[in-house]
């Protein structure tokens, strides 16, 4: 079997002469077929978790049900002063935690969108993991907004409608803008990738030995049957949202964005926010991919289909992405110093060398410098180095969101309302518990629905090309043949 590393070879056959073609490494290793895919993820499904899993799971619902429970019980119960925002940092801990929940997510919708769009067949083995981190990940953000109100009863009167309270939203506020925005992003992720499980879930239902497993999984299967039409259905679907998701990627972070940059505040009133904000979502969501689906990998045993192949192109993404946010902080500076704004100037200078410029450090040796391990190959394919690199990204990117907030509003434009920010034990109570319910939700996940597209998956194996029964057999054993070509050949399409 040729190797990636041979990016010409020949290919040899009975009658004809010698073509030269691409070979590209394989996606599934050690040559495993369609009845592999199916029984390794059903598996996953049918059988009992290892005690890896109840190690996971298990703490992270008790951190869940310790930290969200009780930090918000007590938030509505007490009121939002319980959170460590004050008049001078209006914002504080909150809007740092949604606005890092809203990058994670980001990077399921480009996995599954864009690279479906441009017909990269590497992502079917990490895409359905993706899309549900997405899901989580929004999940935990809208917390925040939804009880910053206060009143979470109330939280309704943000949508738009006619109310008995004459109260009507700020249309040209960007923080009305978010609630379209996110739950706009939410339903459509959501929805996308539901209708990407209807097939593999038609499968588990198929071989569910309980009434219960049949009756729930055909309820969502929603009388799947295979046939010419459901699929013909299924992928038109299926290319009309993923057209639909691509743009959202782009939208939902530049509005987000847009509740800093069309402010007048010193350091944030900037039009590069948009774009940086929409590279450094996409590079945090892939370091968190990477970290939540090595240890999968690992536990589950899918080496042959989420392979070192699939780990060497999300570290390239996330060296690319990285590299554009690191560009973005160095503009920000060079801004900050040519403009000759003293206001912009002092602000990021208080960045730097302020009472909380070890944040600020943090954030540009975890987001800038841990990235650029990722030029050498060998850091490429050592998963510790690839975990680690992943880890100080997930730290960086929650603070690059905390020095943008947390060190601009205390300190604006007059000396006398200079204060420091301090968070509440609720603040950290909540932030530590949205981590457990991301976990939670994200191990009931693997339990209960498939991992990986089996359908998806089965359509980048050998046995998926049409004319994979009638290959004739080489002269030499150790070069693929390509049967396109040899068909060509045959036909007299193709001359000496």
């Amino acid at each position: 079997m040729a190797t990636a590393t041979e990016h010409e070879n020949e290919t040899k056959t009975r009658k004809g002469p010698k073509i030269p073609v691409l070979l590209r490494e394989e996606l599934i290793l050690n040559g495993r077929d369609q009845n592999w895919v199916t029984e390794r993820i059903c598996g996953i499904v049918e059988k009992p978790q290892p005690w890896l899993w109840w190690f996971l799971f298990i703490p992270s619902a008790l951190v869940a049900a310790v930290g969200v429970g009780f930090g918000l019980t007590y938030l509505v119960s007490t009121g939002v002063g319980v959170w460590g925002n004050t008049n001078r940092a209006m914002w504080g801990w909150p809007i740092v935690n949604f606005v890092f929940w809203i990058g994670i997510g980001h990077a399921g919708t480009l996995i599954s969108a864009i690279l479906f769009l441009t017909r990269q067949n590497w992502r079917t083995s990490i895409n359905r993991a993706a899309e549900a981190m997405t899901i989580f990940a929004v999940c935990c953000a809208g917390i925040y907004p939804m009880f910053h109100v206060g009143r979470i009863w109330m939280v309704w009167f943000l949508a738009p409608i006619p109310n008995a309270n004459a109260i009507w939203q700020n249309f040209k506020s960007p923080l009305l803008w978010d609630v379209f925005a996110v739950s706009t992003y939410f339903t459509v992720s959501l929805i996308f990738w539901y209708l990407g499980m209807v097939p593999d879930l038609a499968t588990i239902r198929d071989r569910a030995k309980s009434w219960l497993s049949r009756t729930l999984y055909g309820i969502f299967a929603l009388g799947w049957r295979g046939s010419n039409r459901h699929w013909q259905h299924y992928e038109i679907a299926y290319l009309l949202l993923a057209a639909i998701s691509t743009p959202l990627v782009l939208s939902v972070h530049s509005i987000v964005s847009f509740d800093f940059a069309t402010s007048v505040v010193p350091g944030w009133h900037t039009t590069i926010f948009p774009p940086y904000f929409v590279a450094g979502a996409v590079f945090g969501g892939f370091a968190m991919v990477l970290t939540i689906m090595i240890p999968a990998r690992a536990l589950y045993g899918l080496q042959d289909m989420i392979t070192m192949k699939h780990i060497d192109n999300m570290t390239k993404i996330i060296l690319t992405t990285g590299t554009i946010v690191g560009y973005a902080y160095l503009m920000e500076l060079f801004v900050a110093y040519f403009s000759g704004a003293k206001y912009e100037a002092m602000a990021f200078k208080y960045r730097l060398f302020g009472p909380e410029a070890a944040g600020y450090w943090l954030m540009m040796s975890c987001n800038v410098v841990s990235p650029q391990l990722f030029w050498w190959r060998a850091c490429r394919e050592n998963l510790w180095v690839v975990m680690g690199v992943c880890m100080c990204v997930n730290i960086g990117m929650w603070f690059e969101r905390f020095v943008i907030i947390v060190t601009t509003l205390p300190r604006m434009w007059l000396p006398g309302d200079w204060k420091t920010y301090d968070p509440s034990p609720v603040d950290v109570f909540t932030f530590v518990g949205t981590i457990g319910m991301f976990l939670t939700l994200f191990s009931l996940f693997l339990r209960f629905l498939p991992c990986i597209n089996i359908a998806e998956v089965k359509w980048t194996l050998p046995e998926s090309d049409p004319h994979f029964d009638d290959k004739e057999e080489i002269e030499d054993p150790g070069v693929k043949i390509i049967p396109t070509y040899q068909k060509e050949i045959d036909n007299g399409a193709i001359k000496a």
